[in-house]
Formats: C-alpha cells, sequence, structure tokens
C-alpha cells in the first residue's frame, strides 16, 4: 500500500469528504443532495481504490491487471481535477432569499384520488398482465433465466415504466394518509410501510434482478418519509446503509443464479461455496457494484498505453444512450450505446461484435467521458455534476412544506448520486422507469397557488 497512487486519492477523499463531514456534523439537510454526494463519493473516491489495492481485485472476463497502483494513482488526479471543477460549478447555482410570496403546488384532494386510484388499477394491471403473459412469478423468473439467450424482457422497457410504477404511486398515496392523521406518524407505522414497499418493489421490477432498482426506490421512499411525515435520523440512514450492502451482496447470488438461489436456503450452501461458484463475491459488489475504481482504472491504462488508435466517440455514447427509452417497435435500428466503446476500450479497437462479443459493463460519469473525448477531457464532464447538483440543491430549499413535489424531488437527490457511478443509458433509464409516472400522478393532482411568507 505504500506507494505515491496514495497521495492524490487521498487529496480527492479529503475533498469530497468536506461535504460528508459537514453532513454528520448536521451543517445541512439530511437530505441535501450536497451531503449525499459526498457521503457517497467517500467511499467512490477514496475507499474503493484503496480495496482495489487492498484485495487485489481483478475483474472477470479481462486479463489481470499487473499492478493496479499507478492507474488508480493517476485516475486520482483525474478526480481530483473533476471534484475540484465539481465544487466550483456547484458554487454558480446560489440559493435565494425567500420571497415574499411565490408560487408552489398543493393537493387537490378528490382529484387526487381519483387520479391515484386510476393509475395504481392500470399500473397493477399491466404488472399482472406481465406475470400472466410470463406463466406466473416462476416463469417470470424463468424469462429473467433467459436473458443470456437473447429473449428475456427485450422490448418491454416502455411497459416496464408504467407498470412498475406501482409501489411508488402506492407509497405516495400512503405518504398523503398519514400527513392527514398525526397518530399513524409513529415509527412503527412507518417501518411496517417500509416493508410493505420494499416487499412490493421486488415483485415489481426486483425479480427481473434490478438490485440497484429496489436499493434507490427504499432511498426515495426514506426521503418521502423525512420531507412528508417526519424528519429521519441519521441512525436510521446508517442502519439502513448497512442493509443495502447486506441485499446487494445477497442478491447478487440471485442475479447470478435465477431460480437455483432459492434452493440455497434449503440445502444451507456455505457463502464461501456460492462466490466460487457465481464469482459474486463481497468485494466486488462493494467495488464493482459501488464504485468505477476497477474499470476506469484499466480503461485508463489502456487508453494511454495500449490503444493509441483508439476510435474515441465524440459524444455519440451520450446522444445514443438517451434513445434507449424510445421503444424499439419506434426505432427497429437504434445505433448501439456506449457498449461499442466500452468493449474496444477493454478488449481492443475492433474487437467489438454485436451479439457476440460485448462488454456488458459500467463506466461511470468520468469512465464514458474518457470514451468520448479522451483522458484529458474526462475531468470537465463533473462540471455537468455540480450544475445538476446545484440546480437540485437551490430547488430543494426552495420547496415550502406543502409543495407536493416533496414527494417527488427525493427522485433527484438520489439521481445526483447515481449521476457520478451512471453511464446515459442507464441515467435515461432511471429517470424515466422511476420517476414518470409519479410525476405525472403529482402534477395533475394537484393546484397551482400562491403563498405568502417565507417557508416552513
Amino acid at each position: 500500500m505504500l506507494h505515491w497512487f496514495l497521495l492524490p486519492v487521498t487529496l480527492c477523499g479529503v475533498l469530497i469528504g468536506i461535504d460528508a463531514v459537514d453532513w454528520l456534523r448536521g451543517r445541512m439537510d439530511v437530505m441535501d443532495p450536497v451531503g449525499w454526494v459526498g457521503l457517497f463519493g467517500v467511499h467512490f473516491f477514496f475507499i474503493a481504490p484503496l480495496l482495489v489495492v487492498l484485495w487485489d481485485r481483478q475483474m472477470n472476463y479481462l486479463p489481470a491487471m499487473p499492478d493496479w497502483r499507478p492507474w488508480l494513482g493517476r485516475m486520482g488526479i483525474l478526480n481530483l481535477a473533476g471534484l475540484l471543477l465539481y465544487r466550483v460549478a456547484r458554487g454558480w447555482i446560489r440559493i435565494p432569499a425567500n420571497h415574499s410570496s411565490r408560487k408552489i403546488r398543493v393537493i387537490q384532494p378528490r382529484i387526487f384520488v381519483i387520479i391515484l386510484y386510476f393509475a395504481l388499477c392500470i399500473t397493477f394491471g399491466l404488472q399482472m398482465l406481465v406475470y400472466i403473459q410470463s406463466g406466473g412469478v416462476s416463469g417470470y423468473i424463468a424469462r429473467y433465466e433467459s436473458r443470456g439467450d437473447g429473449i428475456g424482457f427485450q422490448g418491454m422497457g416502455a411497459l416496464f415504466a408504467f407498470s412498475e410504477s406501482f409501489p411508488f404511486l402506492l407509497f405516495i398515496g400512503i405518504a398523503v394518509h398519514i400527513r392527514q392523521h398525526e397518530n399513524r406518524r409513529t415509527w412503527f407505522h412507518i417501518l411496517i410501510i417500509l416493508l410493505l414497499f420494499f416487499v412490493l418493489r421486488l415483485f415489481f421490477g426486483g425479480l427481473r434482478g434490478s438490485r440497484s432498482n429496489t436499493i434507490y426506490a427504499m432511498v426515495w421512499a426514506v426521503g418521502v418519509i423525512h420531507l412528508w411525515i417526519r424528519p429521519v435520523p441519521k441512525r436510521f440512514l446508517a442502519a439502513g446503509a448497512i442493509v443495502a450492502v447486506a441485499f446487494l451482496y445477497i442478491m447478487g447470488f440471485y442475479k447470478a443464479l435465477g431460480s437455483d438461489f432459492f434452493k440455497i436456503f434449503e440445502k444451507g450452501t456455505d457463502l464461501a461455496q456460492l462466490e466460487k461458484q457465481t464469482n459474486r463475491t463481497f468485494e466486488g459488489a462493494i467495488i464493482g457494484d459501488l464504485s468505477r475504481a476497477d474499470v476506469q482504472a484499466y480503461m485508463l491504462r489502456n487508453l494511454t498505453e495500449k490503444w493509441e488508435d483508439f476510435p474515441y466517440a465524440h459524444g455519440r455514447t451520450y446522444l445514443a444512450g438517451y434513445t434507449v427509452i424510445i421503444p424499439r417497435a419506434i426505432w427497429p435500428s437504434k445505433p448501439p450505446h456506449k457498449v461499442m466503446e466500452g468493449t474496444q476500450a477493454l478488449s481492443g479497437p475492433g474487437t467489438y461484435a454485436p451479439g457476440v462479443r460485448e462488454a456488458s459493463r459500467v463506466y461511470g460519469l468520468m469512465g464514458e467521458a474518457m470514451l468520448n473525448f479522451g483522458v484529458r477531457a474526462a475531468p470537465l464532464s463533473f462540471i455537468s455534476l455540480g450544475l445538476l447538483v446545484g440546480m437540485v440543491r437551490r430547488w430543494y430549499y426552495q420547496l415550502h412544506s406543502d409543495d407536493i413535489f416533496r414527494l417527488w424531488i427525493p427522485f433527484l437527490i438520489l439521481f445526483c448520486v447515481t449521476y457520478i457511478v451512471s453511464d446515459s443509458d442507464n441515467n435515461a433509464v432511471s429517470l424515466v422507469m422511476r420517476s414518470l409516472m409519479p410525476a405525472i400522478i403529482l402534477w395533475f393532482g394537484s393546484r397551482s397557488t400562491i403563498i405568502k411568507g417565507a417557508q416552513s
């Protein structure tokens, strides 16, 4: 571990850790996006690179990296430049003083209930249709298992954007109801509701192997509780983070085994044996799922030392990435997104072969920028992160306590965090799959009104 790479990695930890410490000391609200990015950033930019070296983390299906340290050190320098740009760009957006009067959107009780019930029936019915077409829950899981054969749930993204919104809409309805009944704001009631939401989320998307969707949904639900029902203490969030990591690790076996996952409880299979069988380890969950330290350092080595003639995308992956939300029925010949450049960055120019040789990895904000504009320009991508966090934070602190969009803004707060670790196609799917239907229902179920005085 004694290597020069420690210096830039530690400086990254210090720079992003300032926001994490401010959050822990109560200098900002619990759901402040700056604090959440700071907390996640400590792991992403500081802890994860150290763990890559400590555990000698190697990626599956790729030649081993002989020495991670110099490339993690160079990535630390790039990340340090990016984080400086992030802080500068974030500072460009100020939080204005409260105005004497402003517009907010408040619930129209009767219209909201009608629209919500209608949407719940539609989304529930669509998901039941998916189960019926798949042959029940077991058929649904089998369909998920067939994804490697090019079958799975291809072409159903638009349907899932509506059907899998059911748990979110139900939780919004429950949250609105609880706010009107003070005696139901107890932690006992809240924990029961969170457990119900968790189970529903598993059956409305979780069984498709999307662990992140389930975890992100739970974070959104906690944000709704904090902003709409009652403040959430930090110790509750700490306990939730531990549960989330455990869920990420255990459900990794489901992602690899499918229906065979449930047999491990009958046989009592040892975890070490499962890890060997599935190549799903705790180290993989901590580094591969919650950071991009390994894949970004690997790409950096290849792009600067091995592939001098690498065909950079020059922005193409961003344009192609956001087309994933367009159904193939409308655009059958959509261009490949980051999978083409990603495959070539890991295995060499000319190695990409659709349906034969494709890298399915996620490269993160800095990684996708390297695929498009090269290593030197990649830190500039953090300006977009700073602007995003600044705008969300500004809106967050301007929301009135009765504004209906307090039920929706946790989606954006969460998006600020996932923006670091995701690619453009993941970002597009994230926004549409999770937040589109709730936004529609909240908008049409509310009305604009003018309030006077400072926000409460």
